[in-house]
């Protein structure tokens, strides 16, 4: 055994490692070694055992061959000789609705219908803030923001999911999951930091407003908008990219429906306890950050609201703030059940419930709440369809 090879070289190491897979399978006793041993060899395995190795036991005694036996053991079931031994995926499998069978063209139909509507009604929110100059103030400036952003976020899941909706099987390569997890993260921290920005206007015109023009200027809403998109493209790319740095062993079968953290971490090959303890912290950090700032907003708010002396001042300024406070309410109940829960409660039915809250629920109410509960949005609607040429020759 290891006659000509010095101890510790590279050499010695590869025949160590296999004559420890020789061992595990005694028919491959005897047989040359693989040419490709050399890329599948395990130095770090090696390294972390050989120290113990032949120490005090006499070559060929009983001792030596159970040590050496249960050492070499332990080298093929570590988790890195073991992960060499997986099968790379390179392809990911979408369970999705798989399980509804006949009921998938009907959800199809669905689906497009509320993609259709939300996307359509966030560029009438655009379109009617652009051409009206009575919205053009810092909380409708915000407004433009987000309702771009939800647009962004549900093409982000939505058309893939039309598209498994219709073809068999629901695959998708590694690459394109990458993309998609990196957009949508990106759109879901930018939309955290944005309604708390969009809180701060809110909290700044209530409590302060002889000051709000002041304090609220041109220039600070585009310094708040573009210091949202950008804690959102550093922190999600870096996380995003340490995911996707993860070997993905197995069949590559994700319960669910697009390319969530959650499901996707759950195909790695290796220990991801680590990942998942910062993982959450960053959850915690990037969440409830700018939910404490929003909760602070509104608590001023509420103190303020309460200490106006007449009623209709007390309903207008509530109601300004009612439609921002519902979509917070709405976006940050599911995602704070989704992140921040115990990861023994992750099961793919509750997992795939609260992702179609926040992914195509939301982003279609928000187009709603923002038109129905709002008397500017909805006059300049009824203006600029009163200006329509049809409108003008009835």
């Amino acid at each position: 055994m290891h006659r000509g090879l010095k101890r510790g070289g590279k050499r010695y190491q590869e025949k160590e490692i296999y004559i420890c897979k020789q061992r595990e399978c005694q028919s491959t006793i005897g047989l040359p070694a693989p040419k490709d041993f050399r890329k599948s060899r395990n130095a770090t395995i090696y390294s972390s055992t050989k120290l113990f190795m032949h120490r005090g036991l006499k070559r060929g005694g009983k001792r030596y061959q159970e040590k050496e036996i249960y050492i070499c053991k332990q080298m093929l079931s570590s988790e890195p000789m073991m992960r060499e031994n997986q099968t790379l995926c390179t392809t990911f499998i979408f369970v999705a609705f798989s399980s509804l069978g006949e009921l998938q063209p009907v959800l199809f139909v669905v689906f497009l219908a509320i993609y259709t509507f939300t996307v359509l009604g966030n560029l009438v929110i655009i379109f009617l803030i652009w051409v009206s100059p009575s919205l053009h103030t810092p909380m409708y400036f915000f407004l433009t923001n987000l309702s771009f952003l939800e647009m962004c976020y549900i093409t982000s899941v939505v058309p893939q999911l039309l598209v498994h909706l219709l073809v068999e099987p629901k695959t998708m390569s590694v690459s394109r999951c990458a993309a998609q997890m990196y957009i949508f993260t990106i759109l879901g921290l930018t939309e955290c930091c944005l309604l708390a920005a969009m809180a701060y206007d809110r909290f700044v015109a209530i409590c302060y407003p002889l000051r709000y023009t002041l304090l609220m200027g041109p220039r600070v809403c585009l310094q708040l908008a573009v210091a949202s998109w950008t804690i959102g493209m550093v922190v999600e790319i870096a996380q995003t990219t340490w995911i996707f740095t993860l070997p993905f062993c197995g069949t590559g079968k994700i319960q669910h429906f697009f390319c969530d953290i959650m499901p996707v971490v759950k195909l790695a090959c290796v220990n991801t306890s680590h990942y998942e303890i910062v993982m959450f912290f960053l959850s915690v950090l990037f969440i409830m950050s700018p939910c404490l700032l929003i909760l602070c907003s509104y608590a001023r708010i509420l103190i303020a609201i309460l200490r106006m002396p007449s009623a209709s001042g007390r309903y207008k300024a509530f109601s300004t703030c009612s439609s921002h406070l519902l979509v917070v309410s709405l976006f940050y109940g599911t995602a704070l059940f989704t992140y921040l829960q115990p990861k023994a409660a992750h099961t793919p039915d509750t997992d795939k419930a609260t992702a179609l809250m926040y992914t195509v629920v939301t982003p279609a109410l928000n187009p709603v709440i923002y038109t129905l509960r709002n008397k500017e949005v909805k006059g300049a609607f009824w203006r600029i369809a009163r200006r329509h040429p049809l409108n003008q020759a009835a």
